[in-house]
């Protein structure tokens, strides 16, 4: 068997030919072997050596395929992964990776049973910003933290142009759209709140699903974290605010991954991942007697850790950093009603 894990991708819209294909193709630990292309043939355009298949059948049929990319709509995804679990498949499943508690237990029983390794793409770990908040956390410097707040807003007053992202069907909607990503980032660095509430709301004309959530996280101790999305922000403010009792760190949403893969810029490229540096947090710390606040560094962004990630879990059984049980956590909270 080639050290190289051979790959599909379920389909080649933007999550394909972004956050999938340059990855695939640039980690020496992955062939791009084949896609799902039911209409327009373009892969083959870039990708010359590519097998553009008509069908998903077509695609999990193919016995050299070690890894299937999840990367469909939402509410297509665990159908999707069953069968390509069943199929002997590894997978890689976009967010979110379920739309029920039960749906996920389901899923990750059956790769249990399959024997075979259901991964969770999770990629916003490793966007710069995130890197730097998880650097000053873990430096201890802003004390016992108090408060912290995650946002990721946008001012999108338009029905999205994919219409099956605004029907009102399981996993639809802004929640399960950019919730799996803030959740995910906070329950990888402070677990399981111990309660939570939850808001959402349906606010742009004609809308069907909704266009905005918050979530207050208790945790023991005393953290309160606030986890909030909407789409009619004219104005966002800092992406990141951490209070604690020896400082405060505040960072603005800057990771430019998406952006420069959008432009073609390879994920080998030097200036890739590299946040502008007027764009750096700022720590603040504090002392009964004096304050000194400081630009704090921010680390570059790379998706392909994600990718090694994988890479390391199916051929040498290194344990995923984004485990079952945060993702279980992750969706018990989607899941959970608002109050």
């Amino acid at each position: 068997m080639s050290t190289q894990i051979q790959t599909g991708l379920l389909a080649y819209g933007m999550s394909g030919k972004v956050f999938h294909a340059p990855f695939l193709t640039t980690h020496p630990g992955f062939g791009f072997r084949a896609v799902v292309e039911r209409s327009r043939k373009q892969a083959q355009q870039t990708y010359p050596a590519v097998i553009s298949y008509d069908s998903v059948v077509e695609l999990l049929a193919d016995p050299a395929i070690e890894l299937v990319v999840v990367n469909t709509p939402n509410d297509t995804h665990a159908d999707l992964a069953r069968r390509a679990l069943r199929a002997g498949k590894h997978v890689l499943l976009e967010k979110p990776v379920a739309t029920s508690v039960a749906e996920f237990e389901e899923l990750w029983s059956l790769a249990r049973t399959t024997g075979k390794q259901l991964l969770a793409y999770q990629n916003r770990r490793w966007d710069s910003d995130f890197q730097a908040v998880r650097q000053v956390v873990a430096s201890g410097q802003l004390g016992r933290l108090i408060e912290v707040s995650f946002r990721f807003d946008r001012f999108k007053p338009a029905l999205n142009v994919k219409t099956f992202k605004e029907t009102a069907v399981p996993g639809s909607g802004l929640l399960y759209d950019l919730g799996p990503h803030l959740l995910d980032q906070v329950l990888s660095l402070f677990g399981r709140p111990v309660r939570s509430r939850k808001t959402t709301g349906c606010y742009r004309p004609g809308s069907r699903v909704d266009d905005y959530f918050t979530y207050h996280l208790h945790y023991t101790g005393g953290l309160n974290v606030f986890v909030t999305s909407g789409l009619l922000i004219a104005g966002p403010g800092p992406a990141f605010v951490l209070h604690g009792t020896e400082g405060s760190f505040i960072k603005n949403r800057g990771d430019v991954q998406e952006a420069q893969l959008l432009q073609g810029v390879s994920p080998l490229a030097p200036e890739y991942g590299r946040e502008n540096s007027a764009g750096a947090g700022t720590l603040t710390r504090a002392t009964a007697d004096a304050q000194t606040t400081t630009t704090y560094p921010t680390p570059t962004g790379n998706y392909s850790g994600l990718f090694e990630a994988v890479y390391q879990t199916i051929r040498h059984g290194v344990p995923y950093p984004v485990r079952e049980e945060e993702l279980r956590w992750q969706n018990e909270l989607l899941a959970r009603q608002a109050d």
